[in-house]
Formats: C-alpha cells, sequence, structure tokens
C-alpha cells in the first residue's frame, strides 16, 4: 500500500471509531496538571493533592527502590548524579523537589492517596535485577494493604518491564495491569497473562488497529502521554478507555461528555 493510501486509510479508521467511541478516561501524568507553574513538581504529595481536588479519574507515580530497601516517589532512577539503585535513602535527606517538599517515600504518598478522589496509577520502574523487582512488586502490594488501598477500584498498576507486570498478574488478580512497552503486540501482551496496554500515542498512530485488538481480549488501552489537541482528538477517536497527559484540564475541556471514570 502506498504511502498516501495508509494515511487515508489509517484517518477513515479514525473516523468510524470516533462516531461509537466509549467515554475515556483522564490520568495526570505523574500528578502533573501544570503543576511547575504553581510552584508544586511531579511526583511531589502536593501534586497528588491537586490531582485528588480536580477529580481526574486517575494521578500517575513512579516507584523506585533504593539499595536500603526503601520504596521512593520519584521518576528518574538518579538524583543529583546518584542511583537511587544503589545508594541508601539517607543518601537523599537533603534532597528537595522544586516545591521544597523532601523525597517522599512510597507510604508517605499512599497516605495521602487514602484521602481519595483519584485512582492511583502505579508505576513500577525497572531496577538492577529481577530479585528486586519482586521484592518492589512485593512491598509495594504490602504498602498498599497496610493503607486500605489494595483495591482493583483505587489502584491500576503499570510498567515497562515484563517481569514486573508478569508478577502482579500472579499476585494481584482481578487488578488492571498494563505493560507500558509497545515492543509486544496486544496479542503478545495478552498471551503473559497481562490485561492491558498503556502506549505512547506513537505506538497507536502506527498501528491503531491495536485498540481494537486490545479490547477484543477485554484488555484496557490506555495512551501516554498525549498533550497536543491533535492528538488529543485522534485517540479519543481511536476509543482508548484512558488518556495519560501533562495537560489533563485540557483534555477534559475536548472530551467534554466524553469524559469518564471508568472504573
Amino acid at each position: 500500500m502506498k504511502k498516501s493510501l495508509r494515511i487515508i486509510a489509517a484517518a477513515a479508521i479514525v473516523a468510524i471509531a470516533a462516531s461509537c467511541a466509549p467515554k475515556v478516561a483522564v490520568t495526570a501524568h505523574r500528578g502533573f496538571w501544570n503543576c511547575e507553574e504553581a510552584g508544586y513538581a511531579e511526583n511531589s504529595i502536593k501534586a497528588l493533592e491537586l490531582a485528588q481536588k480536580n477529580h481526574f479519574w486517575g494521578s500517575e507515580f513512579d516507584v523506585h527502590i533504593t539499595s536500603d530497601l526503601v520504596l521512593v516517589v520519584h521518576h528518574d532512577a538518579h538524583i543529583q548524579g546518584k542511583s537511587i539503585h544503589t545508594h541508601n535513602y539517607a543518601d537523599f535527606k537533603d534532597y528537595r523537589l522544586k516545591n521544597g517538599e523532601k523525597l517522599p517515600t512510597l507510604d508517605e504518598y499512599l497516605t495521602q492517596g487514602e484521602k481519595g478522589g483519584t485512582v492511583l496509577v502505579f508505576e513500577l520502574k525497572k531496577q538492577l535485577d529481577k530479585a528486586h523487582e519482586d521484592y518492589m512488586v512485593d512491598q509495594s502490594v504490602a504498602a498498599l494493604k497496610r493503607h486500605g488501598l489494595y483495591d482493583p477500584k483505587k489502584v491500576i498498576f503499570i510498567s515497562f518491564s515484563r517481569n514486573i507486570c508478569e508478577r502482579i498478574a500472579a499476585l494481584c488478580p482481578g487488578f488492571t495491569n498494563q505493560y507500558l512497552e509497545k515492543d509486544l503486540t496486544p496479542e503478545e501482551v495478552f498471551a503473559k497473562g497481562i490485561n492491558g496496554i498503556d502506549y505512547h500515542y506513537s505506538a497507536f498512530n502506527e498501528h491503531p488497529e491495536w485498540v481494537g485488538q486490545a479490547h477484543d481480549r477485554k484488555m484496557s488501552v490506555n495512551v501516554w502521554t498525549v498533550d497536543k489537541d491533535d492528538d488529543i482528538k485522534k485517540m479519543i477517536g481511536l476509543g482508548v478507555d484512558c488518556i495519560t497527559t501533562n495537560q489533563p484540564l485540557k483534555v477534559r475541556k475536548i472530551l467534554g461528555s466524553k469524559e469518564n471514570k471508568w472504573k
């Protein structure tokens, strides 16, 4: 098929899907909704609080583990040149997020999460090895139980690590569990016992049919990080279940009556 015909075909798929697209949930990316302009920081407890107050369907956050096995909420694997994975939690005691908060532990973050108002979109980051990933999953599940949040209506799991997703599938049946890496098709993800996908929007631009393939298998479909108007509208038209975005207020405005709380 020539390039121009492929473009026309893809546009036709989007147009057809748009006419019957289900409602779409909105997740604030790392608790972010222009919060840095307001003096806050992504992955901060305050950003989660803001997402809760605005009643976004979901608020995403990232989890790493230190060398002394403390689970912390932070996006990057390094802080001021220090690897989180090879340093103790005490090594970061003087570190502050952009809004002045100290590096939050998972327990501190979940204390805010207990207040509700948004689903916690729990990204478990790749670690040094399988043993550390398994430990992080086990301790994350234990933390959710301590805080009364071990509930598929309150938490979904996402990860770039197949090992992490497969362990979640084994330990947490009934929870939404989404694989982030687009190296596998929905069919291949499903074959590994994982019940959802969360791909960058470029993957769905290239393979719009993946949304339908996932839904045929009763898999949830999330898309990240969608911020531009045209991309937002295209993903809505494809029928994704959730949009993860740095601009949730913009997505909310575009969705209008199509905004949904999903679960």
